[in-house]
């Protein structure tokens, strides 16, 4: 059985990044702390993703860029990403978890868990390996695109994140088609006008 999860889908800014994985049964006692990684602290995250990289039969990690997100939507990029992520395990799962929403197009059946990444342990670890990769990505993208404190809020709408944005602007890493980041690059270039796909807007 595997599980499917992904991190950033509600950041502005930077990755989506989905996770799949399937654990070995007889490793679950070495993983007894996993759960929804939002739940837990940045080190706990850490240790755990030390223990489910080495303990799984097999995971994978797929990261969609801001500039995807924009050509085809949040949505579309989540569903997209865990079929990759699932089609990129080293071995074939007969069942796969999701996360609260049905993923269509899988190469095995699948169950939405509403509240999965705490009720199912293959969801829980991959959970954690896409919360840890997409951290990682965020602290590094800090040093390479400054002056927005990428590694502090991860490219979430925090208030902070939102003051840093009306004095740079939106970065390359900034996704333009969510609404807040929208605003701010017609402020600079009134030109531009409102993206015109309203469901592809942060809501």
């Amino acid at each position: 059985m595997a599980g499917v999860d992904e991190a950033g889908r509600g950041a502005c800014a930077g990755p989506l990044v989905v996770a799949a994985c399937v654990l070995k049964p007889t490793q679950l006692a070495s993983l007894a702390d996993l759960d929804d990684s939002k739940r837990l602290s940045e080190a706990t995250r850490e240790t755990l993703y030390r223990a489910v990289t080495r303990y799984a039969a097999s995971w994978s990690v797929v990261v969609i860029e801001a500039d995807e997100i924009d050509r085809i939507g949040i949505h579309v990029a989540n569903i997209e990403g865990m079929r990759r992520a699932v089609a990129q395990l080293d071995v074939t799962p007969g069942y796969v978890l999701s996360d609260g929403f049905a993923v269509p197009g899988l190469t095995a059946p699948s169950l939405p868990v509403i509240g999965g990444d705490g009720a199912a342990a293959c969801i829980a670890a991959a959970s954690i390996l896409a919360k840890v990769t997409r951290d990682r990505i965020m602290v590094a993208m800090d040093d390479e695109v400054p002056g927005y404190d990428f590694a502090v809020h991860k490219g979430y709408s925090t208030a902070h994140h939102m003051a840093c944005l009306d004095v740079h602007g939106p970065s390359h890493q900034h996704r333009m088609s969510y609404r807040n980041v929208a605003a701010r690059r017609r402020e600079e270039r009134p030109d531009i006008p409102p993206p015109p796909d309203r469901d592809r807007l942060e809501r």
